[in-house]
């Protein structure tokens, strides 16, 4: 497909994509610019979606008006369109040009316990929740609305440069912003009986968007996040449910959740300003002073951020407290194999013996405390462990680090600013210049061709596993780890949405990979399990939260053991089977609880389950 752009015509090459949303796809113009182009009715995203085609045109239909009269005067940190993409005779907008963001972190990440770990501070948070205060601000004292206002229209540059994106969907004029996003819906908009609004965007819908973000960025949890736990199972509701009868962390039949941070690192008075919003409606600005306020620091006995006088959850200046190496709770029998006061950054096993980086004392450190890197925690890098080599990627650069140090550089794809690569026991792989390679006895080996720039890798002990979308193209395949050639063209049940994470998880001869996309407001995570042959075995859909096996954060959590999958949660463990092509949650740890939860890793090892925590590596045996 082309485009014209300011008279000269602009062809949307997939390799140059930095972008894919629900509505729109981005591409880099190689000149500080951007540009977004409108999905059509038409693009293989909509395939079979009748509802999606009809809003697309009728998207389409809006913007050839609504683009041409966009306001003027808006705070700098938003990034508005730049110059009209039409068709060749000029009649039909199609997108527009923006300024491009480089180095950029979506609010959401900021709401992960796993990026807050890895370096992410809550001072940081705070930062980019100020220069969000001022932006929204400034765009409601332009006369314009956010309508969808959501972490993902939240983009992070810098240290805590937050700026305003999809500016074609901010409501102005007559133009109203049909768009919502669930999990930051101001319940009042809504009819009362179903997340169907029937009053029109506002600031103070704004605000009460910008509110949830706050609490999730301070927190690692939203309002109606943790799990609903009522007496009586029949009163157990959804959601939605939850949304419209306002049962929120604050109800004491909510369960909250492990991985979030304390509820009381914050401020009583930060506190009162959240339980008023999202129980009690109050509505407008969010007082700037609450933010002004905050001061974190870090407890040193138990490492915990906090916003208080003193650390909440344990007594001033107390000596950390000491567990035992082994405890058992029913037929669960936990033993600690690791501990540290720093951080646990990345773990994975290799040959059924685990191996783990630490950050602690300014350095990351291997299991053994060999220094690997100086320097405070990052959450911008990115990790693989092989053997005693450890590979630390950022950008498009990955360093080879060894016992002596620096081994090797590499440059890599780094698609979304995630850069393309991986490793197993025997091998490192990765992804560049529309190649896949891997180290060889040699030197580098080419073992295939994929969609430059654009290719998300996974590797496992037996084969790897990789795919693109971008624009309007999508495609996978498989490759065997120790051979060259790929089989590519893998037909996956792709998701429509925007993609917001992705991960997989291998043992034999099965990968198990889970996507997740935010689509007509909610976040769906999808579970999809392949063979090495790259032949679909099983599918699974679920809402992110909704307390199911499949509803836990991508990344942490799970297991797999041949065609069975461990997961964690607050609950305890979950056995998930695949059984004749469906995936079912077959049996409950629950005496597992103690030990695990929705933010830890699992690991399987020659000594068993490893759960990865915080700061300590756990051995679980299930009688």
């Amino acid at each position: 497909m082309d485009v014209w752009l300011e008279g000269k015509k602009v062809r949307l090459d997939p390799a140059r994509a930095i972008g894919k949303g629900g509505e729109a796809d981005v591409f880099d113009l190689g000149d500080g610019r951007a540009l977004k182009v409108f999905k059509l009715p038409e693009h293989p995203d909509y395939t079979g979606l009748a509802v999606e085609q009809e809003a697309a045109r009728a998207r389409i239909d809006e913007h050839q008006r609504k683009l041409r009269v966009f306001p003027t005067g808006l705070p700098g940190r938003v990034v508005v369109p730049q110059a009209l993409a039409t068709d060749k005779k000029e009649r039909t907008v199609l997108g527009y040009a923006m300024r491009k963001l480089d180095g950029v972190e979506s609010l959401r990440r900021f709401g992960e316990p796993s990026f807050r770990r890895a370096g992410a501070t809550s001072a940081r948070a705070v930062e980019v929740l100020r220069s969000l205060h001022h932006t929204l601000a400034g765009v409601h004292a332009a006369g314009v609305v956010v309508g969808d206002f959501n972490d993902l229209n939240v983009l992070v540059t810098g240290a805590a440069d937050a700026h305003l994106i999809d500016a074609d969907s901010f409501q102005f004029g007559g133009f109203l912003c049909a768009l919502f996003t669930e999990r930051f819906v101001d319940p009042v908009r809504l009819n009362g009986k179903s997340l169907v609004p029937t009053r029109p965007a506002s600031s103070e819908s704004d605000w009460y968007g910008f509110t949830v973000a706050a609490m999730q960025s301070l927190l690692c949890v939203g309002p109606h996040g943790g799990v609903h736990r009522p007496k009586s199972p029949s009163a157990r509701t959804t959601t939605a449910g939850r949304l419209l009868q306002r049962i929120t962390v604050f109800h004491p039949e909510v369960q909250y959740p492990k991985p979030a941070l304390p509820m009381r690192t914050l401020p009583d008075d930060v506190l009162h300003h959240l339980h008023r919003v999202f129980v009690e409606d109050l509505r407008g600005a969010f007082p700037l002073p609450l933010l002004e306020g905050l001061r974190f620091t870090q407890c040193a006995s138990c490492g915990v951020e906090h916003a208080r006088r003193a650390c909440p959850t344990c007594q001033p200046n107390a000596v950390a407290q000491t567990t035992s190496v082994t405890s058992a709770r029913g037929q669960v029998t936990a033993t600690r194999l690791f501990a540290t006061r720093g951080v646990l950054v990345h773990a994975s096993v290799e040959d059924g013996v685990p191996r783990w980086l630490y950050h602690a004392d300014g350095a990351y450190r291997r299991g053994d405390g060999r220094v690997v890197m100086r320097g405070p925690l990052d959450p911008s890098l990115h990790w693989a462990l092989q053997g005693d080599v450890t590979l630390v990627g950022r950008d498009g650069v990955v360093a080879v680090m060894g016992p002596l140090g620096e081994r090797e550089r590499l440059g890599v794809d780094a698609p979304e600013g995630r850069p393309a690569f991986a490793a197993n026991a025997r091998h490192r792989y990765w992804a560049v210049g529309g190649g896949l390679w891997r180290d060889g006895v040699h030197g580098p080996e080419r073992i295939g061709d994929v969609l430059e720039g654009q290719t998300r890798l996974f590797v496992g002990p037996r084969f790897g596993l990789g795919f693109h979308r971008a624009g309007g193209l999508r495609g996978a395949f498989v490759f065997d780890a120790e051979r060259l050639g790929l089989r590519d063209g893998l037909t996956l049940p792709w998701p429509s949405g925007q993609l917001v994470d992705a991960d997989c998880l291998f043992d034999g001869s099965l990968a198990w990979l889970f996507l997740a996309e935010q689509t007509q407001g909610r976040t769906v995570h999808h579970c999809v399990v392949l063979g090495s042959d790259g032949a679909v075995r099983a599918q699974a859909v679920a809402e992110a939260n909704d307390g199911s096996w499949l509803g836990g954060a991508l990344g942490t959590g799970r297991c797999a053991v041949g065609e069975a999958l461990f997961c964690a949660t607050d609950a305890g463990l979950t056995r998930v089977e695949l059984r004749q092509g469906r995936l079912e949650a077959v049996r409950d740890f629950p005496d597992a609880e103690p030990f695990v939860d929705a933010g830890a890793r699992l690991l399987l090892t020659r000594q068993g389950l490893v759960v990865v925590g915080r700061q300590e590596l756990t051995a679980l045996r299930m009688a």
